[in-house]
């Protein structure tokens, strides 16, 4: 007697009430995203111990895992849409992109090479030719989509490594001889510090070089280093310059940095994760004179382009370094196309690839270029209106530099007090801010002082948000 299945499966008439009912529920979350707590108000394990130990037997119905969602899952959430989300840097999405990610899901495509997905491999070269006539990015420069800023330059450093050990590193492995160095600042991302790490060329072999007041590296303390390191037998092959550390968003001087690498023959990897994004500005190019000369260049429009993550832009003037640092070609990759389109699988780390470009291209055609240059202008209109703020009142004051729409300060009730004891005071005051669920900012250290991060910068906020946290941390403080 044959085996009776009686397992529940969705059918494709269950998928499309399903989905309608999801899109819904999406929609007036999206709408209401301001009634819930900014971030997360759960406690460790929390959500953990609220699952079951074992997963289920037999299949259960959608509405009832959509009823735990809603129970068990959103209230360890923490909203990065909510226009009450200072934090961080932003990991902004809009209701395009949301919607091409639907798609995205949908088509399920593994991108991986132009044979299986032609229209992915060429709209992606496409909107990285898109990026750079939108940011007067070098025309000669070639690009494509990575998962994160991390990711690319992880790729950078090993691109210089296999270029400076003449690919023979990815061959026969380290050896003696090798002893590289890669430099970057004090502040630059930790990100640095991993692919040093991951490329094997170690920790101790990162030279963190020391920055000047306005938190940016000193090309004449670089350019020290750099010549006492090949006065000791070591090969510099990398400098990562940062345009907007993640600490206080400094700019590192790009032209003096050059100017060094082209005199050492050094690859200069820009790193600009989420300032970049303003280069669609042509008032903020200016912080990045001199890109033209380095050898690769990054940044996150799943940042502060309102494209959900994951979608960074990578960009190298030199190609054939790129692929003969990544590419393999197994027999059961070759096609009859090879050598006549991109395969992206040859250009990074993994093999396996997303179809991030439509995101970027439902985006970019939705808002514009002009519709994207405006958003960006309200939102540093907005971070200038809160530093006004501070500076009026007579017990806070400004920390940091703002360059673009990251504001930095503390509460500073007397000038009586010592810093070890301001300090206190504004972690106390960031996390009753936390606590509240009406806002969520995060904080940095500039020389020892704890400093408040405000960034205003999430896809729809308005004026109105940013007032009432002004109007939130004075309650606070009173």
């Amino acid at each position: 007697m044959p085996i009776q299945y009686n397992q529940k499966s969705m059918n494709v008439k269950e998928f499309r009430q399903y989905a309608h009912e999801i899109v819904d529920w999406m929609a007036d979350f999206l709408e209401n995203i301001t009634d819930y707590p900014v971030k997360s108000q759960v406690l460790p394990r929390e959500i953990y111990n609220r699952l079951p130990d074992l997963p289920p037997t037999k299949g259960e119905e959608l509405p009832k895992i959509m009823d735990d969602f809603e129970n068990i899952i959103m209230p360890g959430m923490t909203h990065w849409q909510s226009p009450n989300f200072h934090a961080y840097f932003p990991g902004n999405s809009s209701y395009p992109s949301v919607l091409a990610e639907m798609l995205t899901a949908t088509l399920g495509a593994q991108c991986m090479m132009w044979d299986t997905s032609p229209a992915a491999a060429e709209l992606e070269e496409k909107m990285m030719d898109w990026l750079k006539d939108m940011m007067a990015l070098p025309n000669d420069w070639y690009g494509h989509i990575q998962d994160t800023a991390s990711t690319a330059t992880l790729c950078a450093i090993l691109s210089a490594r296999e270029r400076y050990s003449d690919f023979n590193i990815n061959k026969s492995g380290f050896t003696a001889e090798h002893r590289f160095r890669v430099y970057c600042s004090s502040e630059t991302h930790s990100s640095i510090e991993k692919g040093v790490k991951i490329a094997g060329i170690g920790k101790e072999n990162l030279v963190k070089i020391p920055v000047d007041n306005d938190q940016q590296i000193r090309p004449d303390l670089l350019k020290k280093a750099i010549v006492e390191d090949i006065n000791e037998g070591y090969r510099p092959i990398c400098v990562v310059a940062a345009t907007g550390t993640t600490g206080t968003t400094a700019i590192d001087p790009l032209l003096p940095l050059v100017e060094i690498c082209q005199m050492h023959n050094i690859w200069l990897h820009v790193d600009a994760a989420y300032a970049g994004t303003a280069l669609l500005l042509p008032e903020y190019r200016w912080m990045v004179e001199g890109l033209a000369y380095a050898d690769s260049f990054v940044f996150n429009p799943h940042k502060w382009m309102f494209t959900n993550f994951d979608c960074t832009a990578y960009f190298v003037k030199d190609k054939a370094t790129l692929l003969n640092t990544f590419s393999i070609l197994p027999e059961y990759l070759r096609t009859s196309t090879e050598g006549t389109i991109n395969n992206y699988k040859d250009w990074g780390i993994p093999l396996g690839r997303r179809f991030r470009a439509l995101k970027l291209w439902f985006v970019i055609r939705t808002y514009g270029k002009e519709g994207l240059q405006q958003r960006l202008r309200e939102h540093i209109e907005l971070a200038q209106w809160m530093e006004h703020q501070l500076l009026q009142h007579p017990k806070f004051e400004i920390i940091a530099k703002r360059t673009l729409n990251v504001v930095f300060f503390r509460y500073r009730p007397s000038h009586h007090l010592n810093d070890d004891l301001l300090n206190d005071l504004n972690q106390q005051l960031l996390k009753e801010i936390n606590d509240s669920g009406r806002a969520y900012l995060t904080h940095t250290k500039v020389d020892g002082i704890f400093t408040i991060r405000m960034v205003i910068g999430q896809t729809y906020v308005q004026q109105h948000h940013v007032e009432a946290t002004w109007e939130l941390i004075q309650q606070l403080v009173a």
